[in-house]
């Protein structure tokens, strides 16, 4: 895709411009990044992961077709011109299916790709780094590049035989710890280092030439790598320049090639831009806007609690809570601890685990009415300065709408600001 091209061409004419994408399936933080968007007038990058959208269709329910529609439809309600939208895969491989052998896992795969390019996806993530039930660990380098490169070549052939011609956009490579935030408490993270970096960018050359790709290797746009940033349920591991110094300068060899950070949520909006500006010019983020989707539906459940009687409230933080009690399986693998501390997690850690929780008809329900209830009230500014100060201003300054929704959606776009100041070398205001 032209568009992403001539992106890293920009950054390498001036290293403060850089992309962000939303990693996200929900209605709120995608109808609050297009309205974004749109008010900002940018290019909007919306990215699905091969554990949300998949062939059988996820943990979400859509396959990668429905996720573009679905998106598609988002942007014609908000009038959003679908040429300045741009869909992409991430971490296409074999990651859904590493309980089974390597041969049926990656066959899966190449369905998994086919269907991807087919629905429109331009921004292809290749990640085949997981071992499979039948592989060594860890995968050595060759490997992970010769089903990489497997992979691209059936992209290309989807592509040109859906579209005529191939005009996607790759990146290759991985981070660690795993995607979506670690699932143990961190206290050390290891930086990807320049040569291990130009061992995978050499790898895959080798293996997309061996596939007789060598005319796809200038869109492999990014490579992911590990900068040195990361979140766990507690805390946030902070962007350090000095220790990855040698890795920005590496990646500046390339004309056509930047990195990509993962897991950026929760950084400070400083950190932001210095990435950006070390060439590490394409972030990720995810967690941190459903993180914020929460924060403000537990502030609106506050404020229906000091407004209402408790027989009409939608007690949404009780539902919320009995729900993922009663179905643990999208929690338990990943907070540990007595009582008390899986009753904080459940409801606050940063890698957000509530966000597979809000499809659920109880809670969908709770929601309903919780919006309902704040929708059929004047809701006081005194309430909404205790609880949402930042959409207060904004209410008193005459920029925003004292609804429910709009408080929401507001209250995500907070995250996607800071965002969109640093991929523009500027300050986030407030």
């Amino acid at each position: 895709m032209k568009q992403l091209t001539a992106f890293v061409a920009n950054h390498k004419q001036d290293k403060r411009y850089g992309i962000f994408a939303v990693c996200s399936a929900h209605p709120l933080v995608l109808e609050a990044a297009i309205r974004h968007a749109l008010d900002a007038r940018t290019l909007l990058l919306i990215e699905a992961t091969s554990n949300q959208v998949d062939q059988y269709g996820g943990y979400t329910g859509m396959t990668p077709a429905d996720f573009c529609h679905f998106v598609q439809q988002l942007a014609d309600k908000h009038h959003f011109p679908h040429d300045q939208l741009i869909l992409g895969g991430d971490h296409l491989g074999p990651n859904r299916w590493q309980t089974q052998p390597a041969a049926e896992a990656m066959e899966k795969a190449d369905e998994l790709i086919r269907r991807y390019v087919a629905a429109g996806f331009k921004k292809i993530h290749l990640d085949c780094s997981m071992s499979c039930a039948d592989d060594p660990v860890p995968l050595n380098d060759a490997i992970v590049a010769e089903r990489a490169a497997r992979l691209a070549r059936i992209a290309e052939q989807t592509c040109i035989a859906q579209f005529g011609v191939s005009d996607l956009a790759y990146v290759i490579g991985t981070e660690v710890p795993v995607p979506g935030g670690a699932h143990e408490t961190l206290h050390t993270l290891t930086v990807t280092t320049p040569q291990a970096a130009k061992a995978t960018l050499e790898t895959h050359r080798r293996a997309f030439e061996q596939q007789g790709l060598n005319d796809l290797w200038p869109r492999v746009m990014g490579l992911v790598v590990q900068p040195g940033v990361e979140f766990d349920h507690t805390q946030v591991i902070d962007y350090q320049p000095a220790q990855s110094r040698a890795l920005s300068q590496m990646i500046e060899m390339s004309d056509t090639m930047v990195f990509e950070a993962h897991s950026t949520d929760y950084q400070t909006p400083y950190a932001l831009q210095q990435l950006v500006q070390h060439h590490f010019a394409i972030l990720k983020v995810g967690p941190a806007l459903t993180f914020a989707l929460r924060e403000a539906l537990f502030s609106l459940a506050a404020i229906e609690r000091e407004l209402l009687p408790a027989h009409r409230c939608s007690d949404l933080r009780e539902v919320v809570e009995n729900v993922m009690r009663a179905h643990p399986e999208h929690w338990q693998q990943h907070y540990h601890g007595r009582h008390e501390a899986l009753r904080l997690a459940r409801s606050y850690s940063y890698s957000d685990r509530i966000r597979y929780y809000w499809p659920d008809s109880d809670i969908d329900n709770a929601y309903c009415r919780l919006v309902n209830n704040l929708a059929n009230e004047v809701i006081p500014l005194p309430l909404i300065s205790q609880y949402l100060p930042l959409q207060y201003m904004r209410i008193r300054e005459g920029l925003l709408a004292a609804t429910p929704h709009e408080l929401m959606i507001d209250h995500i776009q907070d995250v996607l600001r800071q965002y969109h100041a640093a991929c523009r070398g500027t300050v986030a205001s407030i």
